[in-house]
């Protein structure tokens, strides 16, 4: 749907659009045509809203978070719900669209709506194609770090890793890049979980890692190696294990000052190689 002429048509259309959301639907199918009608008008709406726009939007947004629809039983509508959600939180970025609590569920969901990458022949692909852009894009990340939702920052990287394939549009690899850089960039101190999932993903001889999951991680610590150095160097101590377990990345950042200077001068292309 292109944009609305006016004002007043958009706040219409959003009232109403609300309005349907919150009656009783006939089918899944009909649950996820109301949603993509929402998602249309909610994509035309600009930052720095006016005050009527505002008032307009306030239904859907109290609609959305329902039970009945975020956390609805069919995993496509839970979806198509997050889709808008992630709208609405561009509309209102850099400011969160609902209290603490609402805000974590809604990540939850998010998250979850990740996994419909792995399969490009899914109904809701490309929507979670577009959420990760947004949650990218909007830095979303930066909430959840607020909130302390370490574990489910953890399950997000999990995730990425699990899902991650040569064969992904280059803007999913790059979403799925800058989400992380920006939670290590952003985070006070890094998790010792959160470094574990790293290191075991470019760890030699790892049968379960595929080689887009180590290609990825390989970017991600190259980007944020001077944060992450000291924290490598500490690990890999405690441990006790040798550095040559690890990909040459790994050396490269204990061992070479270059290495992190050099940092963030190639994170704007992913080239995946078999």
């Amino acid at each position: 749907m292109g944009p609305l002429v006016g004002e007043t048509e958009l706040s219409k259309a959003l009232l109403e659009a609300a309005d349907n959301l919150l009656k009783p639907h006939s089918s899944t199918d009909a649950t996820l045509r109301l949603l993509d009608n929402v998602e249309s008008l909610l994509a035309t709406v600009e930052q720095d809203v006016t005050e009527s726009l505002t008032k307009a939007l306030a239904p859907s947004m109290k609609a959305l978070v329902s039970a009945d629809l975020l956390r609805n039983p069919d995993s496509d509508v839970r979806v198509s719900v997050v889709s808008c959600l992630t709208e609405i939180m561009r509309i209102t970025a850099p400011e969160a669209p609902y209290d603490d609590d609402q805000m974590k569920e809604i990540f939850e969901v998010t998250v979850e709506a990740f996994d419909k990458l792995a399969d490009d022949t899914s109904r809701s692909y490309r929507k979670a194609e577009v959420v990760l852009e947004t949650v990218a894009k909007v830095r979303s990340s930066l909430v959840m770090l607020d909130l302390e939702c370490d574990d489910l920052v953890l399950d997000m990287f999990r995730r990425f890793l699990k899902i991650i394939r040569l064969g992904h549009p280059l803007l999913v690899l790059h979403s799925m890049e800058t989400i992380m850089i920006t939670v290590i960039d952003e985070s006070e101190d890094i998790p010792m979980d959160l470094l574990e999932i790293l290191l075991s993903s470019v760890k030699k001889e790892s049968l379960d890692v595929s080689p887009a999951a180590s290609t990825l991680v390989e970017k991600v610590l190259s980007s944020c190696a001077r944060k992450l150095q000291p924290c490598i160097i500490e690990a890999l101590k405690s441990t006790g294990t040798s550095l040559d377990m690890y990909s040459p990345v790994v050396s490269s950042i204990c061992q070479s000052e270059s290495a992190i200077t050099q940092g963030h001068s190639d994170t704007d292309i992913i080239e995946f190689k078999d």
